[in-house]
């Protein structure tokens, strides 16, 4: 990346309905980034509600939950918006759902997680599915933060942020 080290870094998490997946991960990479990312989410088609499973879980893991909301990516392609240097789709292409592109130069992958919030079951099973987002998304933004962005080329880091994305799915559906 060519931008100045001492400049915090854009980052937008895309998923469907802004609700659960991208609200955990926009918290993540808030708490990870220590001052080296700015994390933002948003959704094609906003709920226009945070789960509140996933406030839940947030505010029991100590995760500054105040001012999240579900938003559109719409706020992220107006003037005046943050100009983005990442932007990581969320969504799970393996279960249907469509998930957004989005146009321009930011550097972008998927990272694709089953929905929680579709989880099916007993109430502590969907507790466990949103847990288990939320260790997905930590393992991935862990690796994410740690790269050494000012020393990898645009082509090299692009295959980095893919295999993130490829990596973690693998290992958690050798896991289940």
């Amino acid at each position: 990346m060519n931008k100045e080290t001492t400049e915090a870094l854009n980052v937008l998490f895309l998923c469907t309905q802004n609700s659960a997946r991208s609200i955990m991960a926009e918290c993540v990479l808030g708490r990870l980034g220590q001052g080296k990312f700015r994390a933002f989410s948003a959704g094609s088609h906003p709920s226009g509600v945070v789960n509140p499973i996933a406030l839940e879980l947030l505010r029991k893991e100590n995760y500054k939950v105040d001012a999240l909301r579900s938003k559109s990516w719409d706020e992220f392609a107006q003037a005046g918006a943050p100009k983005l240097d990442f932007v990581f789709t969320v969504c799970d292409q393996a279960a249907g759902e469509v998930c957004p592109i989005w146009p321009g130069q930011p550097m972008t992958a998927h990272w694709g997680l089953p929905d929680p919030a579709r989880a099916e079951g007993n109430e502590a099973e969907r507790r466990l599915a949103f847990a288990d987002t939320l260790r997905m998304l930590n393992q991935r933004i862990g690796i994410f933060v740690n790269l050494p962005l000012a020393s990898l080329s645009r082509m090299s880091l692009q295959r980095r942020l893919d295999a993130i994305g490829r990596n973690a799915s693998a290992a958690s559906q050798r896991s289940a």
